[in-house]
């Protein structure tokens, strides 16, 4: 009975002992999660943050210089397009006429149905010179390029206009009177006038030289 009472004992101490180190265990496995949860999680954030903010960063400014570069890109293309061909589409056309050289014929034709020619000279009012700026006008009205051409002289000058024909080249016109003219420094203009059929062009009183030939597009 006695040999009972001691193992009953023994092993009533051995359950409190195992019953307080489970107690211990448990308190400090809670313990030990509980900081060990603060600890990592702590530690992980800290961690992941800088990890995620690198990573975000080098990203992010990967993508945003893309695409930012690709849109400043698309809009400074499109403005500068627009305006660069708005610039050009004035600078080309000019006042409005798209010129071109003719050809030869082309310009003899339009000779032929401007009415310059027709106009009375009136001296010191409406002189070559006029005579010379309407046919350029009316040249230009009509798609045709054409130039005014100053023959210098000593003592003067005289006005005539000039197309450069795509077929022969530089061709020069009397606007007063439509005629075809050669002019050579050196020689007397009214020697390089072609005159019409059964005329002939005697020469002036003055001194016509040509010293000098300015031609003005």
């Amino acid at each position: 009975m006695r040999r009972l009472t001691i193992i009953f004992a023994s092993l009533g101490i051995a359950g409190v002992m195992c019953l307080s180190g489970y107690l211990v265990y448990n308190v400090a496995y809670a313990r030990g999660e509980t900081v060990g949860y603060d600890t990592g999680y702590s530690a992980g954030e800290t961690t992941g943050y800088s990890s995620g903010k690198q990573e975000g960063y080098e990203v992010g400014k990967t993508e945003g210089y893309s695409l930012g570069k690709q849109e400043g890109y698309n809009e400074g293309y499109s403005s500068g397009r627009a305006d660069g061909y708005a610039v050009g589409l004035e600078a080309g056309l000019g006042h409005g006429y798209t010129l071109k050289d003719p050809t030869y014929e082309q310009a003899v034709a339009f000779l032929r149905q401007d009415t310059t020619d027709k106009n009375k000279y009136i001296e010191d009012t409406y002189v070559c010179s006029h005579f010379a700026r309407d046919a350029c006008n009316n040249a230009e009205e009509q798609g045709l390029r054409c130039a005014l051409v100053e023959l210098r002289y000593s003592d003067g000058a005289h006005a005539i206009i000039a197309f450069n024909t795509t077929d022969q080249g530089l061709a020069y016109f009397d606007a007063a009177s439509d005629e075809r003219a050669r002019p050579v420094v050196g020689k007397r203009y009214y020697q390089c006038i072609e005159p019409r059929p059964g005329y002939y062009y005697p020469a002036p009183s003055y001194d016509d030289t040509i010293k000098d030939i300015l031609v003005i597009w």
